[in-house]
């Protein structure tokens, strides 16, 4: 019969944080002599996410989360560097996090397919209020867009389409060496929130230039239509005192 992380017959100590750093170190060093360039993720700051696509990811995770424990080491995890490598492909993560042992556990984190329906959707809301890809890439857009990532049909992933897979011998789902990646994911946001995008498996230009093209489209069918806004020659003679 499989047991899990919380039976009593089987318990796991946590390593000391310098422990987990020269791991890290000299994981890194190895890596470096192999010719292989590891991307670990570095907090430098109190906060691991500072933007509003990393804070958005974390605040995500921890709403669909109820592992409070396992997020809580997940968080030291990854603020002691653990996390020596990750990188955002299409549809899925791939990182190793250092732990007790010299070598580092494989972490992988699988994201489904996003629907043509949710993102022609995202594309139909964005064209009336996404003013550019900088905003975009800024977060500076209205709240009320926001929940177009992060609601309940929002383009942030949830916990039925996303799988987790880890090499340690914690057997439980969410272990602290995939939770140390999955609030990692947050961080590589801040640097660059197109890798949100990447992971969804959607073009972020394209995804720009089809909404723009969306906006003017709906705004040219109703380009013969009269409008209230509009000023008569004479009108605005007699606003402006103009004989």
């Amino acid at each position: 019969m499989s047991r899990s992380y919380w039976d009593t017959e089987r318990t796991y100590s946590q390593p000391a944080a310098s422990q987990i750093r020269e791991n890290a170190r000299q994981t890194a060093k190895k890596e470096w002599q192999r010719g292989r360039i590891l991307e670990p993720v570095v907090i430098s700051g109190e906060e691991i996410a500072t933007t509003w696509w990393g804070r958005a990811w974390c605040d995500n995770l921890e709403k669909y989360m109820d592992y409070e424990n396992r997020l809580e080491r997940g968080i030291r995890y990854v603020r002691t560097g653990a996390v020596v490598d990750l990188k955002i492909q299409k549809g899925k993560v791939v990182a190793r996090v250092q732990g007790r042992r010299k070598a580092p556990y494989k972490v992988e984190v699988r994201i489904s397919p996003l629907s043509e329906e949710r993102c022609q959707a995202a594309i139909k809301k964005c064209s009336r209020r996404i003013e550019s890809l900088d905003s975009l890439m800024r977060g500076d857009f209205p709240e009320e867009l926001k929940e177009l990532f992060v609601g309940e049909q929002g383009l942030f992933p949830k916990p039925q389409e996303i799988s987790l897979i880890c090499s340690c011998p914690d057997w439980a789902i969410l272990c602290k060496h995939v939770a140390a990646v999955l609030y990692g994911i947050g961080k590589r946001f801040d640097e660059d929130p197109r890798l949100f995008f990447e992971l969804r498996g959607i073009d972020v230009n394209r995804f720009v230039d089809i909404t723009m093209e969306t906006r003017i489209d709906s705004m040219l069918r109703n380009a013969d239509r009269p409008s209230t806004r509009i000023i008569e020659s004479d009108d605005w003679k007699k606003m402006f005192g103009v004989l």
